[in-house]
């Protein structure tokens, strides 16, 4: 029996941070997949308006943000600048936020040959999230 709250969220948007680029995805729970949506590079005001428009048009039930940690699993600068980012989420849009540890996404995105690396990382944050929470 799964307990976790989050196992609950059928269609969350996913966000790859980064200070010039924040990679999203989308996905379904049910059917066990995700696919990235595009890169925003806007920066200030125009960022959060692509990041709304985004919300709007997919309506997730739920926000999940890669975090990124050395490989020891020790915080780094990119740590406090993704959780802060996800605190943002949260106090914006209201919705759930789940923070999923997203150590070499990029680098597998990279591998398969994603076109959109950002997104295609997004895309891999989302999977990691089903299959922590199923």
């Amino acid at each position: 029996m799964v307990t976790d709250a989050s196992a609950s969220f059928v269609s969350p948007l996913a966000f790859d941070f980064g200070t010039k680029r924040i990679g999203v995805a989308t996905g379904n729970r049910l059917l066990g997949s995700a696919r990235g949506l595009r890169t925003v590079s806007e920066q200030g005001d125009a960022r959060w308006a692509a990041i709304s428009a985004l919300i709007q048009e997919w309506q997730p039930d739920a926000l999940v943000i890669g975090v990124p940690r050395h490989p020891d699993g020790t915080p780094h600068e990119m740590t406090a600048r993704a959780l802060k980012f996800a605190g943002q989420l949260r106090g914006r849009y209201r919705l759930p936020v789940v923070e999923v540890d997203e150590r070499y996404t990029s680098a597998e995105a990279q591998s398969h040959g994603a076109r959109d690396l950002d997104a295609a990382s997004a895309a891999l944050i989302l999977e990691q999230f089903f299959r922590e929470h199923s």
